[in-house]
């Protein structure tokens, strides 16, 4: 008997995972993404972290404070724009009535995570995929007594979840990554976190995809999922808007990241994914000096909410801010600039006179929580809307969903 068929929309992080743990169950998968390769959204040029240590749920007053606070001024780490639109107020409704679920998301998303990396690991070996992995942990930054406080409260749950992450004192901060020159009042340390290059890795295991016989349709558009009787995926080119031949399959999985929410509505589901767009940077370390002065342990500084990968010798990940505007993926000349200025000043001995800045759309659910799986028509599933942990989550959501897909398709036979 021939495998079933599953068609996963995404080649995103989250698709290609998903259509990896697929393969591995013996299905016959077919990727479909609207880009001409692997990777090319928010899976492109992100923070870089594996970061069980940044699984804090933003559902705070904390944070709906700083974002009134920080409303008015462009070179806010978090920014919303105030202009009417109904997807945007619908999601802060929501985003606010998922406080009262901070502590258990928390602990949650910790324990995903941690998951996750022990299968993103796993893969890596398995398939032999280089990207710039670095085990060197990552180290919280902390300003001031009040922030430093708040973190320590926050390392509860964090604990909860299985985590070890302990505090830090300003010379233990020296010890462990010698480039920084400020003084901080204190941090938080996790020596099982790791950084490296998500675009390498989604690539990399693209390519073992196809080796293991998965078929990637990319450059294409689906414009349509029928799902009376057998499920049918239609779709065009996506430069042409040529229909091309339908695929016919026993599941379809949406992994589309930002795309989630309007393939759901056509399917009769709501998925609430509003995108939240982050800058990143890519330092360029040309000479010797800037490649001994540029950081090798990844960092988040707390107040300027920005976050750090050293991938390989010769690069250095800067990424941070949170912008609530639209679809626009435009990159904003003012967001980009403190980035820059944030690296001149904690590493002025690294050159930032080649600097390649990026912009990317954040599928974010308003709980913070990935949506992961049935839709309500039979043979559709989701694994979306990860937010800032796509690269961190990825590989245990699409374990979980592969596993719901099979249980399914196995009672259906």
């Amino acid at each position: 008997m021939s495998a079933s068929r599953v068609v996963v929309i995404g080649a995103g992080i989250t698709g290609v995972t998903t259509a990896y743990a697929l393969i591995r169950q013996g299905y016959a998968v077919t990727v479909i993404d609207r880009h001409p390769y692997a990777s090319m959204e928010t899976s492109y040029a992100n923070g870089g972290q594996l970061s069980a240590s940044n699984a804090e749920v933003w559902n705070s007053w904390g944070t709906i404070v700083k974002g009134l606070k920080w409303m008015f001024s462009a070179q806010a780490p978090l920014l919303l724009n105030p202009g009417p639109s109904y997807h945007k107020y619908s999601w802060l409704a929501e985003f606010i009535a998922g406080i009262r679920n901070y502590r258990s998301n928390t602990i949650e998303t910790v324990r995903l995570a941690i998951e996750a990396r022990k299968y993103l690991f796993e893969i890596a070996e398995r398939e032999q995929i280089h990207f710039d992995l670095e085990r060197r942990g990552i180290l919280h930054l902390y300003h001031d007594k009040k922030s430093f406080d708040g973190a320590a409260r926050a390392n509860e749950l964090l604990r909860q979840g299985g985590l070890e992450r302990h505090a830090v004192t300003q010379e233990e901060i020296g010890a462990i990554e010698p480039t920084l020159e400020p003084k901080f009042y204190g941090g938080f340390f996790t020596p099982s976190d790791a950084t490296g290059d998500i675009r390498k890795f989604t690539r990399g295991l693209a390519d073992a995809c196809v080796r293991h016989g998965a078929t990637f349709r990319l450059g294409s558009t689906v414009t349509g999922i029928d799902t009376n009787g057998s499920l049918v995926v239609r779709a065009t080119n996506s430069e042409t808007g040529e229909e091309q031949r339908p695929i016919t399959a026993d599941a379809v999985i949406v992994c589309a990241g930002v795309a989630s929410r309007n393939l759901a509505s056509m399917l009769g589901d709501r998925v609430n994914i509003y995108p939240v767009k982050g800058y990143s940077i890519t330092v360029c370390l040309d000479d010797p000096i800037s490649q001994s002065g540029a950081p090798t342990v990844s960092l988040l500084d707390e107040a300027a909410k920005i976050v750090t990968s050293r991938l390989g010798r010769d690069r250095f990940r800067v990424a941070g801010t949170a912008e609530l505007n639209g679809y626009s993926l435009d990159i904003r000349a003012d967001r980009i600039a403190p980035l820059i200025r944030w690296s001149r000043r904690l590493f002025p001995k690294m050159s930032t006179a080649t600097v390649i800045p990026w912009a990317g759309l954040r599928p974010m659910m308003p709980s913070m929580m990935p949506r992961v799986g049935r839709g309500g028509r039979r043979g559709i599933y989701y694994n979306t809307g990860h937010g800032h942990l796509g690269w961190t989550l990825s590989a245990a959501t699409a374990a979980s969903i592969a596993g719901v897909v099979d249980r399914d398709l196995c009672a259906a036979r």
